[in-house]
């Protein structure tokens, strides 16, 4: 990498204030609290002890979710620490030919997986953006750790455009609270319409051509943060005795046993109910992979436990997240900030709004299905009395939602988990991809009432 990237001069201020002015995600979301209070006390009816009452009741929201994040977490970080997957992974990173297609192969990978299952993009992206600064360190490539970090973000950037999408799945879910208003609509005409196929694969090329594009000169300084405890090693617990309890502990059959039995459920589900993902089927697939894949159970909890260490930060800032979406949703804040964009809007315009309010909320809400639970009646009754189309509606929304994730610590906490990496190193060019992806899901919303 002899020369920077053509928008390494556009990047650098951005990078500058980061990393000197950005608070720890745990700061920031202390700061949006007071901030969402002092909102709810100013433009709604809550009193200061009905506004506590709800944030304290929200604490207790997304104990569940947490709880299959955290374990997306340690069965994503155990399998991709297997042997098997380890060399997939390696060879995989291997296929760039120069320092600046690292970039571009972070954001293309995670992005591609994020696609098929947003849990999915965010421990791929992590695991190939590490494996990419191995392969550079290899081949004596000055890659900066930080940007191969922030492009697998970056690629994060287009989740909510697939199958995983919280807000399109819930309107095509016969029996949603909302059908009474809409009926059901399809993701043949959100996800899977021709026009938000085009707008996904458009965003994940511009996003990776514009991250190598961001790389810094070979002069600056290179950050590359690879530990040996993250490498394939042998079993740190090694039995001495001949015993039964070795023999045991050391049988592959027995975690191939454990692999395979949930390996069965998970095709008695896919028979049962078709090609349906969520979480939990994600959580399951990286927990039968990993014990498939592992050397023995001793081995498999080695690996469990080397990952458990990911899931410090999300165990103490996700209470605090679920409680400000409670306080935005039983205060009504969100009602009154998606009233007021949706109160100015036209026919071909409510859904451009519905993207910027959708980006705006997220930064309060950060849960694609939670947002979508408060912000969707205001907007789809809009787009009723409009005349205005509820797809297009939904998918503005989720594009907002997406969108803002790029500023918006809550959801890169895991791959910086992974990483190992802070916040401030990575926002500085994620906040040029929010810029940029503005652009194409900007132009996408205001230009399809005009072709459709």
């Amino acid at each position: 990498m002899k020369q920077a990237g053509i928008l390494n001069r556009i990047t650098k201020p951005f990078v500058a204030v980061v990393e000197r002015h950005y608070p720890d995600p745990f700061i920031f979301l202390i700061v949006l609290s007071v901030l969402a209070f002092i909102l709810a006390l100013f433009l709604t009816d809550a009193s200061l002890s009905e506004a506590t009452w709800a944030w304290g009741g929200g604490l207790s929201l997304l104990l569940s979710f947490t709880t299959q994040i955290c374990l997306t977490l340690i069965t994503g970080h155990a399998l991709a620490h297997t042997d098997s997957v380890q060399q997939l992974l390696a060879r995989a990173a291997r296929l760039p030919r120069s320092s600046a297609q690292c970039y571009a192969w972070a954001a293309l990978v995670s992005g591609l997986c994020s696609l098929l299952a947003w849990g999915l993009g965010l421990v791929a992206g992590a695991l190939m953006a590490r494996q990419l600064a191995k392969v550079g360190e290899e081949r004596q490539w000055r890659l900066h750790y930080p940007l191969l970090v922030a492009s697998a973000y970056s690629g994060f950037v287009v989740w909510h455009m697939g199958y995983s999408g919280s807000a399109p799945l819930f309107v095509a879910t016969d029996g949603h609270a909302l059908q009474g208003l809409v009926g059901l609509v399809p993701v043949t005409d959100t996800i899977l319409s021709p026009w938000n196929i085009v707008a996904a694969a458009v965003t994940l090329i511009v996003v990776s051509l514009v991250c190598p594009l961001m790389r810094p000169a070979a002069s600056d300084v290179i950050v590359l943060r690879i530990e040996q405890a993250d490498l394939p090693q042998q079993s740190e617990i090694a039995d001495t005795n001949r015993g039964l309890a070795a023999i045991l502990n050391n049988a592959r059959f027995l975690s191939f046993i454990a692999g395979a039995a949930v390996l069965v459920y998970l095709v008695l589900w896919f028979v049962r109910e078709g090609l349906s993902l969520n979480l939990n089927i994600v959580n399951w697939s990286f927990l039968a992979g990993g014990l498939l894949l592992a050397r023995s159970p001793t081995h498999y909890v080695e690996l469990v436990t080397r990952a458990g260490r990911t899931i410090g930060p999300i165990l103490l800032q996700f209470p605090f997240y679920a409680a400000l979406m409670g306080l935005m949703s039983d205060t009504g804040l969100v009602n009154v900030i998606s009233s007021w964009f949706a109160g100015f809007a036209t026919e071909h315009t409510l859904a451009f709004w519905g993207f910027l309010s959708g980006g705006l909320i997220n930064l309060f809400v950060p849960s694609g299905g939670g947002q979508w639970a408060v912000q969707g009646p205001v907007f789809l009754q809009a787009a009723l009395d409009l005349g205005a189309d509820p797809a297009l509606i939904v998918m503005g929304i989720a594009y907002g939602d997406q969108w803002t994730n790029m500023i918006q610590p809550f959801w890169a906490i895991p791959l910086l988990a992974i990483a190992g990496l802070s916040l401030r190193e990575i926002m500085g060019y994620t906040f040029v991809i929010l810029l940029v992806t503005f652009a194409v899901f900007g132009t996408t919303i205001l230009l399809v009432p005009h072709i459709s």
